[in-house]
């Protein structure tokens, strides 16, 4: 058992999953400590040394982060600040205090021109200042060398906060037609799905070499249990799809579910019907930064090594919009 786990960013839609998640899991901490922005401004290098000292957690988990893509092209040293030099700052003095980190990345660190699946043994070419960026913080944390666990994930949505999912349910309220691309692939992945699989990962990382009752922490301290499992790992929902495809599947089964309760699952009835979402290319809706054409992500690594599997895109996908339907 942790004594203590903190989770950073929990106002995101990864944060919130995993605060929730880690409440039923009261057998796995102690104590977790969820902080959001106001609380720890990853931007400010002196605050995050201040309260990881503070708090000195054995696992700090960190999926807070710059999203902004578009964004990120004219605000470069913001997005660096948070998602390169925040990881090396929180791998720094975890290091110093003998606790683990568990971080989040993006298949944007891929070119995305590589016909099939990416491993992680793939070559890295970011094309935006966002890939480029969290690519930086993956270097930073390996080069502090302590244990930790890097999880490349993709298209990331939930019933909770902004996403794709949520923007394709409001505009498919207010307009009769949709258009969106469809020559970019990849996995749609829950943020109930990630949260889950970390709670398995977790659960396999401290009980993997743990020889006694002592903490990680203490365990780390005293050398004997620091998991020879460490390094990058691809963590989304099984499947695949283009954005086309994750779209007509939002309104086909958050109709099938209207048509279940006899009544809107979680906000106005839709005007777009499925037939009704035209499909484009990626040159026909330009954007500011670069979207690889191919996000698609081999997770047989983490089914080797932590024996955790997520579940279809379709899957997850219909949980979300259930949970949403309850909002």
């Amino acid at each position: 058992m942790y004594k203590k786990i903190l989770v950073t960013g929990i106002n995101g839609q990864v944060g919130h999953a995993l605060m929730l998640a880690l409440a039923k899991e009261t057998a796995l901490a102690h104590s977790v400590v969820g902080l959001d922005r106001s609380q720890l401004n990853l931007a400010h290098e002196d605050e995050i040394r201040r309260v990881i000292q503070a708090l000195k957690p054995d696992l700090i988990i960190n999926p807070a982060a710059y999203t902004a893509v578009d964004k990120a092209e004219t605000e470069p040293e913001l997005a660096y600040a948070i998602n390169a030099t925040a990881p090396r700052v929180l791998a720094e003095e975890a290091a110093k205090i003998g606790a683990r980190l568990i971080h989040f990345s993006t298949d944007y660190v891929y070119s995305g021109t590589k016909t099939g699946f990416y491993s992680e043994q793939d070559a890295t070419e970011p094309l935006s200042v966002y890939g480029k960026s969290k690519l930086a913080g993956e270097d930073a944390i390996r080069r502090v060398g302590l244990p930790h666990l890097i999880f490349r994930t993709s298209w990331v949505y939930g019933a909770y906060g902004q996403n794709f999912l949520k923007t394709i349910l409001r505009l498919a309220a207010e307009r009769e037609q949709l258009r969106i691309v469809a020559d970019q692939f990849g996995a749609p992945t829950a943020s109930t799905s990630i949260a889950q699989a970390i709670i398995g990962v977790v659960q396999h990382w401290h009980s993997d070499g743990a020889t006694s009752d002592l903490s990680a922490s203490d365990q780390l301290a005293r050398g004997e249990s620091a998991s020879t499992k460490s390094g990058i790992y691809h963590l989304v929902n099984a499947g695949q799809t283009t954005w086309h495809g994750f779209a007509t599947a939002i309104i086909e089964d958050y109709t099938r579910l209207q048509q279940r309760s006899g009544s809107s699952c979680g906000g106005a009835m839709l005007k777009v019907s499925a037939e009704n979402i035209e499909a484009i290319s990626t040159a026909e809706f330009p954007t500011p930064a670069v979207r690889p054409a191919n996000s698609r992500l081999d997770c047989a690594k983490l089914a080797g090594d932590f024996s955790v599997k997520l579940p279809h895109w379709r899957e997850a996908l219909m949980h979300e919009l259930q949970v949403l339907q309850q909002l």
